[in-house]
């Protein structure tokens, strides 16, 4: 039950397919395509009220597209849970409705996700290519959105324990002064202490975990990048 007095907040995390390789060889995510979203709602203190997760039928069902996804080898997964019940195949305009209205009803104080601006991004191209254009941007005026990336570097990525940890475990950059990596994946092994849990790469099971290093953040009480951006255009 919602309680009024509390803060409320939305994490998402989405998985893409549709990347591309530039004439560099470096990967281009900038064309990146959503089949699957998930997001769940939660109190600073890590209380979950809504667990959604979403597969995009227009994306998710074009097969030629979605064997360009980096993790195709879950789609025979993805049916079953489809299947099951875990997940709902829709369109992506009822995706974005059942959004606004979870974050409606509770009054969400911002919206989190991990190395935000992929996700803000991949969202946005989703919507342009299938409103063509006539709708540009999923999140709602003003939504303010944090990026737990940012906020773990400062809170947790900082610390003695954290940078000990990532040099014992070889958590670190190929920079030629090689620096520790913040990965949604590392940062939940170093919070939980299990070093042998392997990320899901699924929407709804990524937000859950991506929960866990954002509540961890806010108890820490420190100084930290919380607000990436304010959707305002």
């Amino acid at each position: 039950m919602m309680d009024k007095r509390k803060s409320y907040f939305l994490g998402i995390d989405t998985e893409t397919t549709n990347a591309l390789v530039d004439e560099n060889g470096k990967l281009d995510l900038s064309q990146s395509l959503v089949y699957d979203i998930g997001w769940q709602v939660i109190d600073r203190n890590g209380k979950v009220y809504v667990k959604r997760s979403f597969v995009v039928a227009e994306i998710f069902l074009d097969t030629p597209l979605m064997k360009q996804a980096y993790f195709a080898e879950k789609i025979p997964q993805y049916w079953e849970d489809i299947k099951n019940g875990k997940r709902t195949l829709t369109t992506f305009h009822k995706i974005r409705q059942a959004f606004f209205a979870d974050r409606k009803k509770y009054k969400c104080k911002a919206v989190f996700a991990h190395n935000a601006y992929f996700d803000y991004n991949a969202l946005n191209q989703t919507l342009r290519l299938l409103t063509g254009s006539k709708y540009r941007y999923f999140f709602p005026y003003n939504c303010i959105i944090w990026d737990t990336l940012k906020m773990a570097r400062d809170v947790i990525g900082k610390t003695v324990g954290y940078t000990n940890f990532c040099k014992e475990h070889n958590y670190l950059t190929n920079h030629a002064t090689p620096q520790n990596r913040h990965t949604a994946e590392i940062l939940y092994r170093y919070i939980t202490g299990d070093n042998d849990f392997m990320e899901s790469h699924t929407g709804l099971e990524d937000v859950e975990i991506e929960s866990e290093i954002f509540v961890h953040c806010l108890k820490t009480k420190k100084k930290m990048r919380r607000c990436l951006f304010k959707r305002h255009r």
